[in-house]
């Protein structure tokens, strides 16, 4: 085994205890990997826990590695953890997360389903973790609930679980079933069960060691900067945005944005460039393409459908302004991350649209909407 390898699998086991709760019981968290789970979340949620550990006179968490897959199930970086099958126990008293990525979206597990319905049946608190909201779903324990997932598959969930509120913001906790956004929102996350079992003082000590200030709450937005370096974005602007969103499928003109807004026409505009660094209507044509790019690879739907879905007129319409976006047919998107290629890609981002209006003046964006604008 490579010491790469060995060093990454030897970070996931406690640490020795030092200081804090004394009376505190042993609280165990389950995490259940399917391939090409996020090995960094799992890695930061865990040491989350190390440290509450190192912090305490005795440990107060412990945690497995589970797996209804293999005994050795490989992350989406490529490293690889050792997983055990589950014990049929009752997990009353733990916390189960379901960490899934790369491919959740189409992952089914009949016996993972099953197991899941009987855990919460039980009582257990279960968590999905970034695209594990799709096996919850599928094992049933999401309806009529508010959750989130990562924001750049929200479009793709929701059409698929309509019947599923879903929210654009770090975790939510809704009684025993919870559900985190993935990447650092799982530090923020295990921060707020420490903080809620153990209290605020050691959930901040432990940030302090993490180095990770401020401490989000659940409801804290998961995207700040839009691809325009580290500077937020103003309020009038982020609410454009929100708006462009919420009307993807039959997209707003810029007047019914300034008037709903309360601003000028003109005010917005000089806002968008100076924030974003485009015109209103050009990054609303991106968030349309990266809209359908989701659906293409989420959802069953047909191109025609998702054409329509993310407000084109034709679909000749929608296949020229996609092409000329991404490189590729629609088509070529069925997949997020094909078997046959050995890494993930997600091309068309805001930072490269942008980067292709400074260099080239705006010819070939304004080309995409003279096709597009019909």
């Amino acid at each position: 085994m490579s010491k790469l390898r060995t060093s990454a699998i030897e970070s996931l086991t406690p640490a020795a205890p030092h200081s804090g709760p004394e009376n505190a019981a042993v609280t165990q968290a389950s995490f259940v990997v399917v391939p090409r789970f996020n090995m960094s979340t799992l890695i930061t949620m865990i040491e989350t826990m190390r440290i509450a550990n190192y912090l305490s006179q005795k440990p107060i968490y412990s945690w497995e590695i589970l797996s209804f897959d293999d005994a050795v199930v490989t992350a989406s970086n490529g490293l690889s953890l050792p997983a055990e099958r589950p014990q049929d126990r009752n997990r009353r008293d733990d916390t189960i997360f379901v960490m899934g990525s790369w491919g959740a979206e189409t992952y089914r597990n009949r016996e993972l389903f099953s197991w899941l319905r009987r855990q919460a049946r039980a009582g257990a608190r279960i968590c999905s973790v970034e695209l594990g909201c799709y096996i919850l779903a599928r094992a049933e324990l999401l309806s009529g609930k508010k959750a989130t997932t990562h924001w750049s598959w929200m479009s793709g969930f929701q059409e698929q679980f309509d019947e599923i509120t879903i929210s654009e913001q770090l975790f939510t906790i809704d009684k025993t079933i919870l559900t985190c956004a993935g990447g650092l929102a799982g530090v923020d996350l295990m921060l707020k069960l420490i903080g809620d079992q153990h209290g605020e003082r050691l959930a901040g000590e432990i940030a302090d060691q993490m180095l990770h200030h401020p401490i989000r709450p659940a409801s804290a937005p998961q995207r700040r900067t839009m691809g325009r370096g580290m500077d937020t974005l103003v309020p009038m602007v982020r609410e454009a945005i929100t708006l462009i969103e919420k009307h993807i499928a039959e997209p707003l003109t810029v007047p019914a944005i300034s008037a709903e807004l309360g601003v000028s026409q003109r005010q917005l505009e000089r806002q968008f460039k100076q924030n974003i660094g485009c015109t209103v209507v050009q990054f609303g044509l991106l968030l349309r393409l990266q809209h359908a790019r989701v659906l293409l690879i989420s959802t069953d739907l047909s191109v025609r459908e998702i054409a329509a879905a993310s407000g084109f007129n034709t679909l000749s319409h929608f296949a020229y302004s996609f092409g000329k976006c991404f490189d590729r047919r629609p088509s070529d998107y069925r997949q997020a991350w094909p078997a046959t290629d050995a890494a993930p890609s997600w091309p068309g981002t805001l930072s490269t649209f942008l980067e292709a209006l400074e260099s080239r003046g705006s010819a070939k964006p304004m080309h995409i909407l003279r096709k597009t604008s019909g």
